[in-house]
């Protein structure tokens, strides 16, 4: 079984001195039930695993229930040390505060109870954690599979990942596109949605939100007003219940929209999104083609490689490493715009003909980044960008 090399970092913490409590926060479907399961294997002493995932909200007993069914094990088992996993978190209410009570007497008492928690909702995780957790936890981001984690793992090529997307447990029905279609928009959306978003978020216009989703995943890598797309919908929303309603999607990993650059922040936030998925196989499976025909569309596979770059940058941003936006002006655009610190980085997505990009020489006049790099024709392949990790253009 593959093992992602987030593995070999989160085994080291636990095989260290016990310091914090492990935060494990990533959209679902990308493995980390699997991640645990392997933990466990590799570890020298015994671990408890439970998922909350159809315990009622309110029971936060349960929560005190399986620490004390962790003690327990501890104790019988004669060992030094136990690892505690708790799944789906964010399903309890008020779970931070139940954590940190009970985390703090297991330190009180010198009791080496290790503990790793995981949640899908990285918006509803957070929120918990800057609650009651201040000093005591450590948080890593899980994001969509790479192109690198497909290929090796599934032997894809560029265009299949392009295509098809990060999702490992689809990777099996790709030989027949309607059904993978199928699971992609049942079994991966409209869990995702009912389960990280409606269920744990007050919504008052559930219908509405999941268009606007279907919406964001058309348009992906596109800048689109949200003034268009309240035109667009049949159940009307003002621009902040929509501009909300695009937040928390994005806090469950599935679509996000980014800002324009600028030096001025309020200009940024005022600005037009530019939708992007995380994973392009969310983006495909609402598409009409078939992955045997797009690729003769120029234009329209023009847009997905521009989408597989942009998930790829954004999942990379994850847990913040770096700020990413787009820039556009009189109708002359940047695709992708990453900051970090005081470093900037222009970024074009071609995928026809060569030519000039006349919004990337504005921007250089205007704003004089650091680096400006085209992906696809004329430039880095879209194989190679997207087998590398984009921090690293930071440091050339």
């Amino acid at each position: 079984m593959y093992k992602r090399s987030y593995l070999q970092g989160i085994t080291d913490r636990m095989i260290g001195e016990r310091s914090f409590v492990q935060v494990l926060s990533g959209p679902r479907q990308i493995g980390k039930t699997t991640l645990m399961y392997q933990l466990m294997d590799g570890l020298p002493f015994e671990s408890l695993y439970v998922t909350a995932d159809d315990v009622p909200a309110a029971d936060r007993n349960w929560l005190r229930r399986t620490w004390d069914d962790a003690r327990r094990k501890l104790t019988e088992t004669g060992g030094s040390e136990l690892l505690l996993i708790i799944d789906e978190i964010q399903k309890i209410e008020n779970w931070s505060e139940t954590v940190k009570k009970e985390w703090d007497e297991d330190s009180r008492l010198n009791r080496n109870l290790k503990v790793i928690l995981l949640g899908s909702s990285s918006l509803l995780i957070q929120t918990g954690l800057t609650e009651s957790m201040a000093g005591r936890f450590e948080i890593i981001h899980l994001t969509h599979w790479t192109y690198p984690e497909m290929r090796d793992a599934f032997g894809w090529d560029v265009n299949q990942y392009i295509w098809f997307g990060g999702y490992p447990g689809s990777a099996k029905l790709i030989g027949d596109e309607l059904r993978w279609k199928n699971y992609i928009r049942n079994s991966l959306i409209e869990t995702s949605i009912s389960k990280d978003v409606l269920m744990m978020t007050r919504v008052d216009k559930p219908a509405l939100l999941k268009r606007l989703f279907e919406i964001g995943c058309v348009y992906s890598a596109q800048i689109v007003s949200l003034n268009k797309v309240q035109g667009e919908l049949q159940e009307k929303g003002n621009l902040t219940t929509l501009s909300n309603y695009l937040k928390l999607v994005e806090g469950a990993g599935l679509l996000g929209g980014l800002e324009k650059y600028s030096g001025d922040i309020i200009r940024k936030r005022s600005s037009k999104p530019k939708f992007q998925a995380f994973n392009n196989a969310l983006v495909s499976s609402l598409h009409g083609s078939h992955y045997r025909d797009i690729q003769s569309d120029r234009k329209a596979w023009g847009r997905l490689a521009e989408s597989a770059v942009g998930a790829h940058l954004i999942n990379a941003a994850v847990g913040g490493r770096f700020n990413l936006y787009y820039w556009n002006e009189n109708s002359r655009e940047v695709d992708f715009v990453m900051e970090r610190q005081e470093k900037v980085i222009a970024i074009e997505v071609k995928s026809g003909h060569a030519g000039s990009n006349e919004g990337m020489n504005i921007f250089d006049a205007a704003y004089h980044p650091d680096r400006m790099f085209t992906v696809g024709t004329d430039g880095i392949p879209f194989e190679e960008f997207l087998s590398s990790d984009p921090v690293a253009l930071f440091d050339i």
